[in-house]
């Protein structure tokens, strides 16, 4: 089976700083695998809320996470500050992805690399719904 590739830009508009603590890493002293998606899951928080949204609410919609891919460039491990780098990109009319790049802030060194597809979902009619147009506008070059 071919390895998961992630092709990113050298650049992703934003970018937030997180510190791993003891409970990010697993038995062999390293950042677990499955938690590596709650760092990114809190970094996207953070994104939404540098355009002035929440994940609830985006011009009146809320998101939902449709698919996600990472792949591992390195071990990281307790008390290393991480820069998570998020951008947008491959709108369709229902959502887009969210590319991510992880790095450790005093090495700079690659620690993950992912996308993470959105959709946007209006949580009262419980129905996926079109990109809000201002979204859509802000975000998309």
């Amino acid at each position: 089976m071919p390895r998961v590739q992630i092709e990113l830009p050298d650049q992703l508009p934003f970018s937030t700083e997180i510190t791993l603590y003891l409970s990010h890493m697993n038995y062999g002293g390293h950042l677990d695998n499955a938690l590596l998606l709650t760092i990114v899951s809190e970094a996207r928080v953070r994104f939404f809320q540098s355009l002035g949204y929440t994940e609830l609410d985006v011009e009146g919609v809320g998101i939902i996470i449709s698919d996600a891919a990472l792949q591992y460039r390195s071990e990281a491990f307790h008390g290393e500050v991480m820069v998570v780098s998020m951008g947008a990109t491959d709108f369709g009319s229902k959502g887009c992805d969210l590319l991510w790049r992880m790095n450790d802030k005093a090495t700079k060194r690659e620690v993950a690399r992912g996308k993470t597809g959105i959709v946007f979902f209006d949580y009262t009619t419980r129905k996926v719904v079109e990109v809000p147009a201002n979204f859509r506008s802000r975000l998309q070059p």
